[in-house]
């Protein structure tokens, strides 16, 4: 009898943090290891954060907070929903959680029976999947490509609902492509949506403040107010802020929801860490002016890595609008022998074989529920960067 419960047995470790576990465990054995796997800024917590989080621990706020966030945080959120978005929550709107995951966590476990379907775009981020399938749902693939920028089209969107769905995960910018939606884009969208008043929309905008080209970043309540009552608006402070290790994230939607997430905490995380949150309270009420400056980086980061990766061989970069990652077809090498002898068969062999001869670690867009592609995050410096895809385009040539 196998101790794993069914429940996990539906799920597959995270194939972003086992990549870059991998590049870690080969660079403390001595290996020359460039680790694009994981998605995290390389930039510091800003010096304001890191102080208002050492004046929470001096001035003794080391307790346990109500269970879904502090009042303070809580109504940061909410001036943050309507200074930026345009967005009016109440403080008894907005869930505060121990980061992005378990407010998806949170939402799905709250409201989803044995049979009930959510739409999860491809290709998505590596935890949509699983943490559906964990709590109960079926997750439904609705499947994008390069040529329509990895965006869903509203007809195949309408064609993807059927009586049982009952949520759609949207998230734009889009972690792993880069990929978001302009506001008409996103308006064809909510008119599917809106015909359809039995699906509910959680939009992950976690990579809001990362747009590039003068790009306007807007979220579904806010192009399509008569979805407002069911949708459930995500963020957090762990990308621009620069702010991963703090685990904090937080949404706002129906406060009758919100109530039920907060129900799944009382039995499962409790409250975010009381230190984190005043940082956080912090980070959303004060300067906001390195974030410009921020993505700019981003985008310089951005046009480096496009430009070489279409110059390797075989490899095809689409340019993403926002995140920090791009997504590259490995297409034009399936098929052939790696210098090591072995036939790339998939975008797992390529990114294996990828690691073992240059010693580049990079993510199979397998894992993305879209391949034959590859994720790379260029949250990191230039001349990494740089000598990481002068790499990829050395084997992409050993490629025969």
């Amino acid at each position: 009898m196998s101790l794993q419960s069914d429940a996990l047995a539906r799920v597959k470790p995270s194939a972003t943090l086992a990549a870059d576990q991998k590049a870690r465990d080969l660079k403390a054995a001595g290996r020359n290891v460039i680790g694009l796997a994981a998605g995290e800024p390389d930039f510091d917590t800003p010096q304001n954060i890191k102080e208002a989080a050492i004046k929470a621990i001096m001035d003794g706020k080391t307790k346990y907070t109500n269970v879904d966030g502090i009042a303070e945080l809580k109504q940061a959120v909410a001036d943050k929903f309507e200074r930026e978005n345009g967005l009016k929550y109440k403080p008894s709107q907005v869930n505060i959680a121990p980061g992005g995951k378990p407010v998806i966590w949170n939402a799905m476990l709250a409201t989803l029976n044995p049979g009930d379907e959510v739409i999860v775009p491809t290709p998505y981020w590596v935890s949509y999947w699983d943490i559906v399938a964990m709590a109960g749902g079926t997750p439904k693939a609705l499947p994008t490509s390069a040529a329509t920028g990895f965006k869903i089209q509203p007809e195949k969107l309408e064609e993807a609902i059927t009586p049982r769905t009952r949520w759609i995960l949207l998230n734009s910018p889009s972690n792993p492509s880069g990929a978001a939606y302009t506001r008409a884009e996103l308006k064809a969208i909510t008119d599917v949506l809106m015909r359809h008043p039995q699906v509910w929309i959680l939009t992950d905008d976690m990579y809001e403040h990362l747009v590039f080209d003068d790009f306007e970043f807007t979220t579904p309540a806010q192009i399509e107010p008569g979805l407002y009552d069911r949708t459930l608006t995500m963020n957090g402070v762990s990308k621009a802020y620069a702010m991963t290790g703090w685990r904090i994230g937080y949404a706002a939607g129906p406060e009758e929801l919100i109530k039920l997430m907060a129900k799944v905490m009382s039995q499962t995380t409790s409250n975010a860490c009381s230190i984190s949150q005043w940082a956080a309270v912090e980070a959303l009420n004060g300067p906001q002016d390195f974030i410009k400056p921020n993505a700019k980086l981003f985008q310089e980061r951005r046009d480096l890595v496009v430009s070489m990766l279409n110059q390797a061989h075989g490899i095809q970069c689409p340019t993403p609008e926002g995140a920090f990652y791009v997504y590259p077809s490995c297409e034009g090498l399936i098929g052939k022998t790696a210098p090591s002898g072995k036939v790339i068969t998939s975008d797992m062999d390529f990114c294996n074989e990828l690691l073992e001869a240059e010693g580049v670690a990079v993510v199979a867009g397998t894992a993305f529920g879209l391949a034959p592609h590859f994720r790379i995050s260029y949250a990191t410096a230039n001349s990494t960067l740089e000598d990481a895809c002068q790499r990829i385009q050395r084997f992409c040539a050993s490629v025969a």
